[in-house]
């Protein structure tokens, strides 16, 4: 118990990362938590398991081990940083350059709910929600618990990385992607979310495509023409020379749905032709560094299809959306390119302003501006 003056002190739940890739990396962790608990106005509650993972950023050094601590405490979330500070020193650790191997590292992850941003304390950590090692660790103590700014369950934003660890660099075109079959709502939303934000707006050239008629209306020798105006201008969107780095642009497409239209739609003989001119410019496209995974069913769908009446999609059956509903599915079951949000278009409704001023401050999280 904690006593200052006669009165019991407020006591404040703080979350911190604890992280080591030198020498006997179990034991510098239990060191730290060790002096996390003999520390005057700190109350060690819980720890999670030990987790181990690569280095971030592809740094060749060994791997660390990961823990998450809960505490209590009557510092202010300052003297609570200068006390990690001096633990840290106190076990050996040299500091370095960014990203260098270290005997102990110690991040102050959330202090309660408080949101500090400061030159030397940011709270909640700047990056949290894009290590799954620090979320799983955060799931195991308290899967409920909310991101002050991102809004959302910890155990939402660990199923967004699927197990992958994610870096913000601001040296790379920062692309938002919006996916989903036809007739979800991807156009509709990707325009909501850039006139919100006042980020480029990238949309599929639907309307211009020459072939696309005839191939809905069953000219199957015109498939590989259309696939291939779809791959021409995508690539011509989203190569290294047209998007800046550190510019942000949201599209209403993912690239890699190019191979699902392509397998569809297009014999064996166009798509042995196809798969090797695609080949030629995956290597050329921007990848994102967020996807916005929307779904819903393709009955619904293709209600929407018909109610906004495009001549061109009138004869695209239920069977087909189906077939692409399937596809989606299994690409973003593996996704690990980047973080992904899955959000069911049953449940999520993007013309109330509140639930896309929501996704959008979510969008900001993940970006690097």
């Amino acid at each position: 118990m904690l006593l200052f003056n006669n009165k019991m002190p407020k006591l404040t739940t703080a979350y911190i990362g604890l992280g080591s890739n030198l020498g006997d990396r179990n034991a510098y962790i239990k060191a730290a938590l060790n002096a996390l608990a003999e520390t005057k106005a700190i109350e060690l509650s819980r720890k999670s398991d030990l987790i181990e993972t690569a280095p971030l950023a592809g740094a060749n050094q060994p791997k660390y081990l990961n823990a998450v601590a809960e505490i209590k405490t009557a510092l202010t979330a300052e003297d609570l940083l200068r006390k990690l500070t001096d633990i840290e020193t106190s076990l050996g650790r040299v500091r370095k350059e960014k990203w260098s191997p270290r005997i102990i590292d110690l991040d102050l992850l959330l202090f309660s709910s408080d949101v500090i941003n400061h030159p030397d304390l940011i709270v909640p950590h700047p990056q949290m929600h894009l290590r799954s090692f620090v979320l799983k660790g955060l799931c195991q103590l308290n899967p409920n618990l909310l991101h002050p700014i991102i809004k959302e369950p910890i155990s939402e934003l660990a199923a967004r990385l699927n197990s992958c660890d994610f870096v913000h660099n601001p040296h790379l075109p920062q692309l938002v992607s919006v996916a989903g079959i036809i007739g979800v709502g991807k156009t509709t939303l990707a325009k909501k979310l850039s006139a919100l934000l006042g980020y480029k707006l990238l949309l599929e050239p639907y309307d211009k495509n020459p072939f696309l008629p005839d191939v809905y209306a069953g000219k199957k020798e015109l498939a590989l023409d259309s696939q291939l105006f779809f791959l021409t201008h995508r690539a011509e969107q989203l190569n290294h020379n047209t998007l800046l780095n550190g510019r942000v642009a949201i599209t209403d497409y993912v690239f890699d749905k190019e191979l699902i239209y392509a397998r569809l739609l297009l014999d064996a003989q166009q798509l042995a032709l196809y798969e090797e001119i695609y080949a030629q410019f995956t290597t050329k496209i921007v990848v994102p560094v967020l996807v916005i995974y929307l779904t819903d069913s393709a009955q619904n769908c293709l209600q929407r299809i018909h109610k906004r009446n495009r001549p061109y999609e009138q004869k695209i059956e239920l069977k087909f959306l189906e077939a692409l509903s399937c596809d989606y599915d299994r690409l973003f079951a593996g996704w690990k390119t980047s973080p992904l949000i899955r959000k069911n278009m049953s449940d999520f409704d993007c013309t109330m302003p509140k639930n896309v001023e929501h996704l959008a401050n979510q969008i900001r999280s993940y970006i690097a501006v």
